[in-house]
């Protein structure tokens, strides 16, 4: 490390010079040694020569106390004052630009009167989410305090909510500009595509103001217009059928569409009282705008239907869809009844293929160890079932036919429930032997003809992906609780999720690892500041092994060690 001096030449001849400092690094490709400035100080006219080689001297002797010693024995010692977490922000922020994110919301954005550092204040709040999810007030607060948030030393909570008005305005462009970002980067595989949907409650005590909407399940303004014609009536936060068992609280739902490697590639908003079946359409439709090849669509049961199947069909995109054989239905039925042999195609699933349609592919697959599951499940049940009709018999009738209403209404014990000609209730073992054909089994249907067995069978159970998506967005990136209640803020919320999540995967794909084991390891990577009376200067820690094996394998160049340094003022 030393001082480096450089020369300007200005217009009218004179001769301007910079000190910085700097040390030298070893340039592979050019072969020679390149000078690697650390800080720059700013003209040498302005700066007291003496007071910034005291300060590299101090440095020096902190760092080597037993070298440099005897060439500062006069000056103070550095006081440790503060530490925060350097590693996750930093690996982020990388992931972030090497995924041209930052410089889309920037172009996006434009030069318009907006604020300088929105984009910066976006990352913040996706950092936030990745590493410590809380309200944007305390997201201000994390920032000054408690991160390290590259270009970002300080915000207000007015500038953050800027920030997600900001994002709102450019969400589509910025959805498709990432997309193809993402997949051009990692040479994502988008033949097939993952999605689901789920739902997130608000503890409010009423739903929101209704509103007319779009086909899209936006606010329609005014009364609407040709292009933009209101297609239904409801507020965004609204009761809906929950996914997480919470029909009594307004709710909106949340659409994910995934790639096979588990990257999510792009996250919608509805209505909580939007159902599975509709929303796929939409879905599609913008999907199409960005101009894909073949797309098969992967999707659960949930948006199984003769119209929607139809839907996807259109183009030359195809479909694989799940469904229970316990469902009853015509084709389940038909499946049961033909015969066939079982192949392993992958540790815990065999499948075989049925001939039902000319249109249609069908698969009944058979995973043991879900059958394991099934068979306890079933078996608690019917334990419990015989507890509620033991001594039923000396019931009077009514009683009895009371009862036998009570268990009714629960489907999962009333399956195994059968009346005998005198009213007396009994245990169904014809419908328990049936039920265990039945265990670990499910139907897979597709629309392409050219997939194998195998190719249809383990991409639905790549479904999982999205599945395990919802986890860390509910568990680990806190999509709930949401602490907005304006319509455009929730949206803008849901994105800052979805960005957090693709960060984190791109995290996961590349190291192998959870990103919470991560998250652990590289919030250990700290920065110290120190200050003296010859100025201060901001140092990390020292990188563990794990750190430099993380850092290597998401092709990361290591922090300056030096993260900043400054001279004592000349008032001082």
């Amino acid at each position: 490390m030393y001082l480096r001096t450089t020369s300007q030449r200005r217009k009218d001849g004179s001769v301007v010079r910079y000190l910085q400092l700097a040390h030298n690094v070893w340039n592979t490709e050019k072969g020679r040694s390149d000078a690697c400035v650390l800080y720059n100080f700013g003209r040498e006219d302005a700066q007291t020569r003496d007071t910034l080689e005291r300060l590299v001297r101090s440095i020096g002797r902190y760092l080597h106390p037993g070298e440099a010693e005897a060439l500062t024995p006069c000056l103070p010692d550095f006081t440790f004052t503060e530490s925060r977490p350097l590693g996750g922000a930093y690996v982020l922020d990388a992931l972030w630009h090497s995924l041209g994110i930052g410089d889309t919301i920037t172009r996006l954005l434009g030069k318009g009167h907006r604020d300088r550092r929105a984009e910066r204040s976006l990352f913040a709040l996706v950092a936030n989410r990745a590493l410590s999810p809380s309200s944007k007030l305390a997201a201000a607060e994390w920032v000054e305090k408690d991160a390290e948030i590259p270009g970002l030393a300080q915000i207000t909570d007015d500038a953050l909510y800027r920030s997600m008005d900001f994002l709102l305005e450019i969400a589509p462009a910025l959805e498709e500009a990432v997309f193809h970002q993402v997949a051009n980067l990692l040479n994502l595989e988008v033949d097939l595509l993952f999605f689901d949907t789920t739902s997130t409650y608000f503890c409010v005590d009423e739903a929101d103001e209704a509103a007319e909407r779009d086909g899209r399940g936006w606010p329609v303004p005014g009364d609407g217009d040709e292009e933009t014609p209101a297609t239904s009536t409801t507020g965004f936060r609204t009761y809906g059928k929950s996914k997480d068992h919470r029909d009594d609280l307004p709710q909106i739902v949340v659409g994910l569409a995934v790639t096979r490697e588990g990257i999510p590639v792009r996250v919608w908003s509805w209505p909580g009282n939007t159902s599975d079946s509709a929303l796929i359409r939409q879905v599609k439709a913008d999907l199409k705008e960005w101009t894909l090849s073949r797309v098969v669509w992967v999707a659960d049961r949930g948006f199984a239907s003769a119209e929607n199947r139809r839907y996807l069909r259109r183009g030359d995109d195809h479909y694989i869809m799940g469904e229970k054989l316990r469902s009853a239905s015509k084709e389940a039925q038909a499946a049961l009844s033909r015969a066939g042999r079982y192949r392993e195609v992958a540790g815990n699933l065999k499948v075989k293929e049925v001939r039902i349609s000319d249109e249609e592919r069908f698969l009944v697959c058979h995973n043991p160890e879900a059958a394991e599951r099934d068979a306890q499940v079933r078996a608690r049940l019917v334990a419990h079932l015989s507890d509620l009709i033991k001594g039923s018999d000396r019931l009077p009738a009514m009683k009895r036919a009371e009862l036998k209403g009570v268990i009714s209404t629960k489907p999962g014990l009333s399956r195994f429930l059968r009346t005998t000609a005198g009213g007396l209730l009994r245990i169904d073992a014809d419908a328990i032997a049936s039920d265990e054909k039945l265990d670990g089994k499910y139907l897979l249907r597709s629309s392409d003809p050219t997939l194998s067995p195998e190719d249809i069978a383990l991409g639905y159970k790549q479904l999982s992906e999205v599945e395990r998506g919802w986890r860390d967005l509910k568990h680990v990136l806190d999509l709930r609780p949401v602490y907005h209640r304006k319509e455009e803020r929730i949206r803008a919320h849901v994105i800052l999720c979805w960005l957090a999540l693709l960060l984190t995967r791109v995290a996961e794909t590349k190291t192998g690892d959870s990103w919470p084991n991560l998250r652990r390891e590289l919030e250990r990577l700290q920065v110290g500041t120190f200050e003296g009376s010859a100025g201060f200067f901001r140092k990390r820690t020292a990188l563990t092994p794990a750190q430099k094996v993380i850092l290597h394998k998401l092709a990361i160049q290591e922090p300056a060690e030096m993260q900043d340094i400054r001279p004592a003022s000349k008032a001082s």
